[in-house]
């Protein structure tokens, strides 16, 4: 008989909610959520039905929104009606973007995705459901931890990586030692140390592909610096591409279709050093075997990002009317003045 796996795969959309779904409705004992947003009415039913039939059930969500919280408020009211303990992420950080579910003390998930419904419905993202008994007790560690605003210390040789403690490190260490390929879908490529290794990775002869969000998806503050790590990987050959049809907000890297990194984390120096992060390295055949097969069918659904001074300039111009002009002044260096005579 052949031994039950460890850790599987959850592609959305393609695997809808009912992994999570099944997940919490099969809770006996206690259910700890760790997510940066939260407004899926179903999700939120789900979770209030668990802590009415008696199931611990707690739930940490960021304490920063761009909506000053309203759409927290409102998932907030409903679960704690239900009896569920609800938390702001610890302060210790900037922002709590960590996303996983343990269930049961027996399950975890690792995810890209937010529990709103254009993450289920509408977004390439990933989760790896575990049942590893040490990663499953230090998801769950971690929890409590910043549920009790004490410190958090991962385990030593851990396949789970934390932001801020070790992210970049083992983001470089897993880019450096790729052979052959590397296929990266992230946000944002923000993070110096992880451009360079891209870049570094493509000049000794890995294939590098990017899947990434265009120029106006950032916020403008952000414009300079995410603009010009994908102008860096461009000029070297790095192929840069946008997903078209579903909305990218995948954190996902994969290397020679062999290891794979999915999570939290965005390639960004906010999310290795301020925020609570989270993600898994992972081997697994069927694993790799998916991600490889998505991977394949994205891009094949893609479509280059121009990424050039005048690529970004037509693309702001049609998302942000009225701030080009910052764009402008912010990123390109000024026109050299006629002289007089």
């Amino acid at each position: 008989m052949s031994k039950p796996l460890l850790r599987s795969l959850i592609v959305l959309p393609d695997d809808t909610a009912g992994p999570v779904l099944d997940a919490i409705g099969a809770a006996r004992e206690s259910l700890r959520l760790k997510v940066f947003a939260l407004s899926d009415q179903r999700t939120i039913q789900a979770l209030s039905e668990a802590s009415r039939r008696r199931v611990k059930t707690r739930v940490m969500l960021n304490a920063a929104r761009h909506d000053d919280g309203k759409q927290h408020a409102a998932a907030e009211k409903s679960l704690r009606e239900a009896g569920v303990e609800v938390l702001d992420g610890n302060p210790a950080f900037s922002v709590t973007h960590e996303k996983s579910l343990v269930v049961d003390n027996s399950t975890a998930f690792v995810q890209s995705f937010n529990w709103e419904s254009e993450n289920f419905t509408r977004t390439r993202d990933y989760a790896v459901l575990t049942h590893e008994a040490g990663e499953v007790g230090e998801i769950a560690d971690c929890f409590e931890a910043d549920w009790s605003r004490q410190e958090f210390v991962p385990q030593q040789h851990s396949p789970l990586i934390w932001c801020p403690v070790n992210g970049r490190e083992r983001f470089a260490y897993f880019i450096d030692h790729a052979l052959e390929s590397l296929l990266v879908q992230n946000e944002r490529f923000q993070d110096t140390m992880i451009v360079e290794r891209l870049v570094k990775a493509k000049l000794r002869g890995v294939k590098v592909h990017v899947l990434t969000r265009p120029a106006h998806s950032l916020d403008a503050e952000k414009w300079t610096e995410g603009v010009a790590g994908l102008q860096i990987m461009r000029d070297v050959g790095i192929k840069i591409h946008r997903l078209k049809g579903l909305k990218l907000h995948s954190k996902m890297l994969l290397a020679d279709g062999s290891r794979a990194i999915v999570g939290s984390i965005n390639l960004s120096a906010g999310s290795f050093d301020k925020r609570r992060e989270l993600a898994i390295e992972v081997e697994d055949d069927p694993i790799m075997d998916r991600l490889q097969r998505i991977a394949r069918e994205d891009w094949k659904n893609s479509t280059p990002l121009d990424v050039s001074d005048e690529g970004i300039q037509a693309d702001l111009e049609r998302h942000h009317q009225g701030v080009v002009s910052r764009w402008s002044s912010h990123y390109h260096a000024p026109a050299p003045r006629t002289p007089k005579t």
